[in-house]
């Protein structure tokens, strides 16, 4: 999809406050109510826009583990084990990735017995062959948002 300078404008102002209204919008950008709507319409219907969420400090709200799994699949099945573990309770990010091992996972937990359960589960799963941990120490940034 090409994006024009209005369909930018409005994704850096979504990025900044999800929560403002339409009005809201149009009057900072100088148009009508109508085109942001159609726009944020197109954006969405295009999976620009994937919805509007708020964000949260997890630590704020008990989940005080944050791991970094990598894991390695055995016998072709890496996008089926991913999409396994992406369902799992925790899971913010899966990855496919380069290098020696096959893909990536982040996760939060709110205690060791969380973090212990899901990665005993991992290893129980079929092709995992293996998985090997890392418990984040400190979250210097975690924002995804990307200016546009």
């Amino acid at each position: 999809m090409k994006l024009d300078l209005l369909d930018l404008r409005i994704l850096r102002h979504l990025l900044s406050d999800g929560r403002s209204s339409f009005r809201h919008l149009a009057s900072a950008l100088g148009v009508s109510t109508t085109t942001v709507a159609k726009r944020v319409e197109k954006l969405e219907r295009e999976k620009v826009v994937k919805g509007c969420a708020a964000m949260l400090d997890f630590e704020k709200l008990g989940y005080d583990i944050t791991a970094v799994t990598e894991i390695l699949v055995s016998k072709g099945k890496l996008l089926e084990m991913e999409r396994e573990i992406a369902k799992l309770p925790g899971v913010c990010a899966v990855y496919d990735v380069t290098g020696e091992i096959d893909g990536v996972v982040v996760a939060k937990f709110r205690d060791r017995e969380e973090l212990s359960h899901f990665t005993k589960g991992l290893l129980t799963m079929p092709f995992v062959e293996r998985a090997n941990t890392h418990v984040v120490l400190t979250t210097v940034k975690e924002d995804f948002r990307l200016p546009l």
